[in-house]
Formats: C-alpha cells, structure tokens, sequence
C-alpha cells in the first residue's frame, strides 16, 4: 500500500516553511534546563503565524512557521514566534538560546519529554539518542509531486555540505571547545538512517524501501528516517534538515532563500545527475570540522574550493564567516551562552 502524499494538493511548489529548534535556559545560571512545558504552557493561546512543539529532549522546543511564499515573509514569522517564545520564557525565569548546542549543557543529563515516540527512540537507539541534545534548523519547500521531489532531493544534496558549512553553530560540547565548528553534525550520525540518503533512483524506489522497513517492523513510518534531506509527504514536502540551527534569525531565513532559489532551478532542469555518496561523506566531515574554511570537492569533482567560495558562487550566499567562530571566540562558556541569548531575539 502506497505511502499517503500531498504532494502538488497544498501551497504552491516551492513554498516555504522553516522549523527551528531552540534551547532553554535558566535566566540565572545560564544552564540548560528541562522547561518546555513553561514555553508551550506560555503560548498557549496566543495568536501566532506559526507554532511551537516539543522535540526528543525537555530542554528544547521548536517553533514552526506556517507555509511563507518567500522567504522574507518567513523572516517576519519567525521574528515573531522566537519574541513571543523569549516572553513566555521570561515570565518563568527562562531564556532561549538559538544554537546548535548549548555550550555548557551534557547531553546524557537532560531529561527526555515523557511521550511515547520519544520514550521508544531511546529504548531503542540507547545512549546515540541521549547524545541527539543538539538543535538544527530545518526547511521545508513545496513540491508538486514525490518523482520531483526526488529529483530535487539529488541535485540538492552536492550542496547541502556547503550549508552545514556557512550554519556551523555548535562548537561547544559540554564546557569544552572541541575543535569542530559543528558538533551537531557527528552526534546525528550516531543514529541509523542519517547522512546522505541511498542512491534508491526515484521516489517510487524509496516508496517502497520505506514500506519495506516498516513491514519488517525495522521503523514505524518514514518519519524515522533522519538523513540530512527527505521527501516528507504527508507535508508534500521536501525537508532539508542538515543545518545547524543559526542565533541570527536572519541566517535562517538566508538559507531559506538560498535552498527555495536552488530548488526552483532543479525544477526547471529536467533530468539531475546522481550525487556522488563517496564525496558527499568527505565533504561533510569537513563541513562540521572547519565550517565556511573547508576545503570542499566542488560538485561534479574535479578540484576542491572552500565552502565560502562555493556559497557564494553557487548559492548566492554570502555570510560574513559562521557563527561557530563568534560562539569560540568566548574563553568561557557561560559567556558564550550570555551572547547566544542576547543575539536570539534581538
């Protein structure tokens, strides 16, 4: 039986609908703590362009923004859902950091939400799902049917190296400056079904494979599957899922922009070269590991260029450095996350 779909029934392809995933903080101390039921319990009821949920841990929460046409009006969603969340957070004794991890927080020690998907990830992925205590902006972008989702999926994925690269935002791990400029990167790849997808060929191929899993009880839906870019048909969406989640809100809505700009001429292509796996693994590594510095096999091979240069020339963005190195440049964590929360919501 056929994986139900919206694909083409919704928004206009190419819409746009951001998830981002944010930390939470005691006012005081800086720590990360287990309160998402104080920032939902605070906007409960509130009329927002969007909407906040939970995620796998207590200490985090994500806001999610109603389809945008551009990405400019998705800007304006999330200006306005990280505000009202940074006023719900206030009147708890709370703050929010917008990072991909919180510098001083130990991932095993924070409490897991008491809800049933969550509670049987951990039972069965063990301590890699405690270590999933790291927050990642995620993009959804309309397509009209799950063959062209597909197909964009191919052609997004020589570049999606680069944008973990300009989003890297996680360079602390519990009090400690790792070297990585995304810490987040390794620790999703400690899970099953992450990284790049398998070269399955079309979306009717990966229709099956999914029905496969799900028939030898491996995964419950596709929703299990956690690669840096999915089809999602129940949204019929396409979902990039590979950034690190930026502190300046208008980071997030600049890749947006860049993903809905390089998608659009995916569609319009035709047919798209399968992406080289083998590249896409290198690449990524050094992704994490320098950030915008890194050293990259440019799509379709044949010589290397830094993710900056690659950005810039093949995605149109051109960000001032990334937000690993503002986050290194602090000696002292709690410092770090003092400036993490002022940047969040300015």
């Amino acid at each position: 039986m056929s994986i139900p779909q919206r694909f083409g029934e919704g928004p206009p392809p190419l819409t746009i609908g951001i998830e981002e995933e944010l930390a939470i903080c005691d006012a005081r101390t800086l720590e990360q703590v287990g309160r998402v039921d104080a920032i939902l319990g605070g906007l409960d009821g509130r009329r927002l362009p969007g909407r906040a949920k939970t995620e796998l841990h207590a200490s985090v929460f994500e806001l999610n923004t109603e389809p945008c046409a551009t990405a400019g009006e998705a800007l304006e969603a999330l200006v306005e859902l990280r505000r009202a969340a940074a006023e719900a957070a206030a009147s708890a004794g709370l703050a929010v950091a917008a990072t991909g991890s919180h510098p001083l927080a130990v991932s095993e020690e924070q409490p897991i939400v008491q809800e049933e998907r969550y509670l049987a990830m951990v039972a069965h992925h063990g301590v890699s799902a405690l270590h999933q205590d790291v927050q990642g902006l995620h993009v959804h972008l309309a397509m009209p049917s799950g063959e062209d989702c597909w197909r964009v999926l191919e052609g997004l994925l020589p570049w999606l190296p680069v944008v973990l690269a300009v989003s890297a935002n996680s360079p602390w791990v519990a009090g400690r400056l790792t070297g990585m400029a995304s810490n987040r990167a390794p620790a999703l790849a400690e899970l099953p079904r992450t990284g790049a997808p398998p070269p399955l060929g079309s979306y009717a191929a990966w229709e099956a494979w999914v029905e496969e899993l799900v028939a030898l009880g491996v995964i419950d839906d596709y929703t299990w599957i956690w690669w840096d870019v999915r089809p999602h048909p129940g949204l019929g969406t396409l979902e990039v899922r590979v950034p690190d989640q930026p502190t300046d809100v208008r980071r997030s809505a600049a890749i947006a922009a860049a993903l809905q700009a390089l998608a659009g001429r995916l569609l319009l292509a035709g047919e798209v070269a399968v992406a080289d796996r083998g590249h896409y693994e290198q690449n990524r590594w050094a992704a994490a590991r320098f950030g915008p510095a890194a050293e990259l096999v440019v799509p379709g091979g044949g010589r290397l260029a830094t993710a900056a240069e690659l950005a810039r020339e093949g995605l149109g963005l051109d960000l001032d450095g990334s937000e690993a190195e503002l986050q290194a440049r602090f000696g002292d964590p709690r410092e770090a996350v003092a400036d993490l929360v002022a940047r969040s919501v300015a």
